[in-house]
């Protein structure tokens, strides 16, 4: 009785507000607006591939819908099917209750695909990344990862209980060195070489051919997150790694981009998967996906493997635009859907996008810290759902804006 008198006591002399955590907050968002830093959200509505924004329709290229399949029929029917046949949600964790059936066949049918003993699912990819990074490595490792991972990565990569080192943006000379220094170090240290497939402000290709040699001359795992490039690259879309005649030891594929819905799942084989169910907090701890999600991911998985002509269509929608703009405007070419276009400073790229959203196109800035300082951008992406005209109206828009810039 005396503690809880004690502990009301405290509670009601503290302030209402702290002053300092004020300031300090409102310090910090008048600085991001002053650097051209300032997110906002923005509310949409969505239709084919428009969006809706404060009552206009602008065609959108800003989405990482690769493939078109968020709004394609044969996915709302199969997550309509799956409602039907699972009710709304898994109700609970996995070593609970929360793994259905849908889950155990979408594991199987992405184990089959890609040629590994075992998938898991997660909700999202920052999850699936978090919980690897957190789970599989100790004190005695070493993280090695590409400066340009997503972070995700990098936060897990900060937070694990392993050091972390990072190399130049796709140098593998760096890479080698860092990997030669683990070895002399001790040969009890177990390196672990992280990189993403395709690098999602960039559109370009890690050379994971070149870094798996590498890696199986110094005896070290390689994780690949290929949230970019499953679906898009290699056959039937099995992704960077088939692309490059690679397997990684451990393979993340998300579903927010190419398969048009969310969640991810961590691919390697059966010890592994059975340690981080036994050890992977973020694994233990959350919500399973809806089975009727899972259901649904299930029927974008055939059609990633079966549609090759999506993945065709990109490769021409690519080539239209990049012969369309003019020499002058620094579009980089891609292999991917991601076509950078870079800008530099960071008030500049956000001119110049609310230019195209003036004239109805939707091309989101992407600024500092997402981007490396100075190299402020416009991150075009294209989807097998645009037309030519789609592109062609693109182009001569951005040779409008730019060159009135």
């Amino acid at each position: 009785m005396l503690l809880r008198v004690r502990v009301k006591m405290i509670y009601s002399t503290m302030p209402l507000s702290n002053r300092r955590f004020n300031h300090k907050i409102k310090h910090a968002l008048e600085a991001r607006e002053t650097q051209g830093l300032y997110r906002q959200r923005a509310c949409l509505s969505r239709a084919d591939q428009s969006v809706e924004h404060q009552g206009k329709s602008l065609l959108n290229f800003s989405s990482n819908d690769y493939l078109g399949l968020a709004q394609d029929p044969a996915i709302l029917s199969a997550w309509q099917e799956g409602l039907t046949l699972f009710g709304a949600g898994s109700g609970a964790s996995p070593l609970v209750t929360g793994f259905h059936s849908a889950h155990k066949a979408l594991e199987d049918q992405l184990a089959d695909w890609l040629g590994y003993e075992r998938a898991l699912l997660f909700n999202s990819g920052f999850s699936a990344n978090q919980a690897v990074l957190f789970t599989i490595p100790d004190k005695h490792d070493v993280l090695i990862q590409d400066k340009l991972n997503h972070a995700s990565l990098m936060e897990a990569g900060l937070l694990s209980p392993a050091t972390m080192r990072r190399f130049a943006h796709n140098d593998l000379s760096a890479l080698t060195r860092l990997l030669h220094q683990t070895n002399d170090k001790s040969p009890s240290i177990n390196p672990l070489v992280i990189t993403e497939g395709v690098f999602s402000m960039d559109g370009d290709l890690s050379p994971l051919a070149t870094i798996s040699e590498q890696c199986s001359q110094h005896d070290a795992w390689l994780m690949v997150d290929d949230a970019h490039g499953c679906g898009v690259l290699g056959d039937k879309g099995r992704g960077s790694c088939d692309f490059s005649g690679v397997k990684a030891d451990i393979l993340i594929v998300t579903f927010g981009k190419a398969f048009g819905l969310s969640g991810a799942a961590v691919m390697c084989n059966n010890d592994t998967a059975e340690y981080l169910i036994q050890f992977a907090r973020h694994f233990i701890y959350s919500t399973s996906m809806p089975p009727s999600q899972a259901h649904a991911l299930s029927a974008a998985c055939r059609l990633i493997q079966s549609d090759d002509w999506r993945r065709e269509k990109l490769h021409d929608l690519g080539h239209l635009l990049f012969e369309s703009v003019e020499n002058s405007i620094q579009l980089v070419d891609t292999h991917t859907p991601i076509k950078p276009l870079i800008i530099g400073d960071s008030h500049k790229a956000l001119s110049v996008s609310n230019a195209l959203k003036a004239k109805g196109l939707w091309v989101s800035a992407i600024r500092p810290p997402t981007v490396p300082v100075n190299s402020a951008r416009l991150r075009i992406t294209l989807t097998a759902a645009h037309t030519e005209q789609d592109i062609k109206r693109l182009a001569t828009t951005l040779n409008e804006v730019i060159n009135d810039e």
